[in-house]
């Protein structure tokens, strides 16, 4: 390098670090723009930023307010200043505004997102809670008036003030080691007021993403409610719905997330009303809950509501605890799956929990149970898929024998074969369709376990979600945008199990290819659901297997050909009565035969 040419770089250097120095933003310009920016991401995420410190107040601009509003009803709660009020115990922290004197945010103590930030159920504006009030001939939502507040202990007052002696009232109570807030709604001196003999009151809210999937998320998430005298209903899960509550008295209704609830219980029970749920499609929104319930107004000095809040995880023991049939908001499937996961599943997880195992472990030796208590029809099914193949040859004789082209023929005759040597061509089939019940039960069981939640084993950081051993970038038809390294495994296993039950059951022709066809649909369908399912599904191959392999030793194809041949030389088989199912199938028979003549 020459020196003009080292001499230029040198003063080009210069000037670019003056320049980067001297136009460089201040402090204060960059302090701003990272608040921006941090407001922005913030926004775009659907949150507000919920400020917990009582002794300050966010000030916010209030509207021009026409001087005859003022003069109306609630005119001294029309305008005010925003603040905010702790209530907190041990497992919950509760942000009270008096701007509409409700529950602005809510979080979960002891637990954490996905992403390992705090459990906030809901928080900011798209929270709106209040009555609707049809006052001096104006309809009038207490979420738009300014509360007074005053905090006694672990009990909030907000008031709103209509005139002397006259005002809405709220009570806030939270007790010790309590996930439930006793709400009341006291309204005083309102009786010559207040018009008609109802109250409305709305709740809505937008619940944000918690959990690793939101697909997963959506896809158990619901409004729930439940009249006094009745079931437990739900709204869908996987598209928008309203549904208008009218055949009774509604006990109380939910928004449920799918580790978590939002719960209100009225102890006089809601008239009537509505559930309305949408899907956003904001990034970290879940589901948008909106609530219009009836209350009875007596147009008494003081009517007081009495009712509680329930914030808190979806632990089936916990919302049991609560009272009210809460448990059954947590899905164990349909009848008669319900009952097995509640009566059997259920108990016996919470005993196996007890001793304090992983719960890799737990589902290890469930598994196990559940074998061993199912051995005695998977040794019937194998017999009776060992007695198939060893008629096999025999069946096939019969085929030729006949002819292809009159199947009706070759049935009747495979049912005389099938009777001479006393096997029963579902015998195969009866004891797996038994099975049936107890498998589907834990594909409803362990994705709403929460138990599993944040719990790890081997490679699995989160039993109650999809383990990631690929993860691509974009999404990928049928399969999506991971592979899950435990639902390849349970694939893979389930294909080598497949394998196995045609060399046992002998077949052939395209029923010997119909059964791969199902694990790799499995492989799609189950590639984004919990790890602790597919990990159970894996044992349970596993498990299957060694049982069929152990009675492959014990089961001894010739003497089951013995057996057979033994049972055909009996003449007095033939001699039996025929059962009245045996006489329609042999006369239906028959009849095709004689139709196709």
């Amino acid at each position: 390098m020459d020196r003009n040419t080292f001499t230029g770089l040198f003063l080009i250097m210069i000037i670019l670090a003056g320049s980067f120095y001297f136009f460089r933003p201040s402090e204060a310009e960059m302090k701003k723009a990272r608040e921006t920016e941090r407001l922005d991401s913030l926004k775009k995420a659907g949150v507000t930023p919920v400020q917990k410190d009582t002794t300050k107040t966010a000030a916010i601009a209030n509207p021009a307010v026409d001087s005859l509003a003022l003069k109306g009803p609630f005119g001294t709660a029309i305008t005010g200043t925003e603040s905010n009020t702790i209530l907190e115990n041990e497992n919950l922290l509760i942000t009270l505004s008096n701007k509409g004197g409700k529950i602005s945010s809510v979080e979960i103590k002891g637990q954490k997102t996905f992403s390992g930030k705090p459990l906030v159920l809901f928080a900011g504006s798209e929270n709106k809670f209040g009555l609707n009030l049809n006052a001096a001939g104006k309809v009038i939502n207490t979420n738009d008036l300014y509360f007074t507040p005053a905090k006694t202990g672990n009990t909030v007052t907000m008031r709103a003030n209509y005139g002397a002696n006259a005002y809405v009232e709220y009570v806030y109570d939270l007790k010790a080691l309590s996930n439930k807030v006793a709400f009341n709604v006291n309204l005083v001196g309102l009786q010559q007021v207040i018009a008609g003999n109802n109250i409305g009151l709305n709740w809505q809210t937008t619940l944000l993403q918690q959990e690793k999937s939101i697909e997963s998320e959506h896809r158990y998430s619901a409004p729930y409610y439940k009249y006094l005298d009745g079931d437990v209903n739900h709204l869908s899960v996987s598209k928008d719905e309203k549904e208008e509550l009218s055949k009774g008295k509604i006990q109380w209704f939910s928004f449920k997330q799918h580790f978590f609830s939002a719960s209100l219980i009225s102890k006089q029970a809601f008239e009537k009303g509505s559930l309305e749920v949408k899907i956003p499609t904001a990034p970290g929104q879940v589901k948008f809950y909106d609530a219009n319930m009836q209350l009875p107004y007596a147009h008494t000095a003081n009517q007081t509501y009495e009712m509680e809040f329930y914030f808190g995880t979806n632990k089936f023991s916990a919302l049991k605890a609560q009272g009210y049939d809460l448990e059954q908001q947590v899905d164990m499937g349909y009848w008669p799956l319900k009952y097995i996961n509640r009566f059997i599943v259920l108990p016996v997880f919470n005993f196996l929990n007890s001793f304090g195992w992983n719960y890799g472990l737990i589902i290890l030796v469930l598994t196990i149970l559940l074998k061993v208590a199912l051995s005695p029809l998977t040794y019937k099914s194998y017999l009776s898929m060992a007695k198939m193949r060893v008629l096999k040859p025999e069946m096939d004789e019969i085929k030729a024998k006949v002819g292809e082209d009159n199947p009706t023929l070759v049935q009747q005759e495979y049912l005389k074969l099938y009777k001479k040597a006393g096997v029963n061509p579902l015998g195969g089939c009866l004891p797996m369709v038994l099975q049936l019940p107890l498998v589907m039960a834990f594909f409803f069981f362990f994705p709403n376990l929460f138990e599993l939640r944040g719990e790890s084993f081997l490679w699995m950081k989160d039993l109650s979600t999809y383990d990631e051993f690929i993860k691509f970038g974009v999404k990928i038809p049928f399969i999506g945008d991971h592979l899950s390294l435990m639902c390849v495994l349970m694939t893979v296993s389930t294909l080598i199990m497949t394998y196995f039950n045609n060399q046992v059951s002998g077949a052939t022709g395209q029923m010997k290819y119909i059964g791969y066809i199902m694990p790799i649909i499995f492989l799609g369908v189950l590639n984004s659901y919990p790890a602790g399912l597919n990990y159970y599904y894996f044992l349970a191959n596993l498990m299957t297997f060694g049982q069929q392999f152990l009675i492959r030793k014990m089961v001894d194809d010739e003497k089951i050909h013995a057996l057979i041949q033994q049972n055909k030389a009996r003449p007095a088989d033939e001699k039996k009565k025929k059962s009245k199912f045996q006489q329609r199938l042999d006369d239906y028979m028959r009849q095709q035969q004689q139709a196709k003549k």
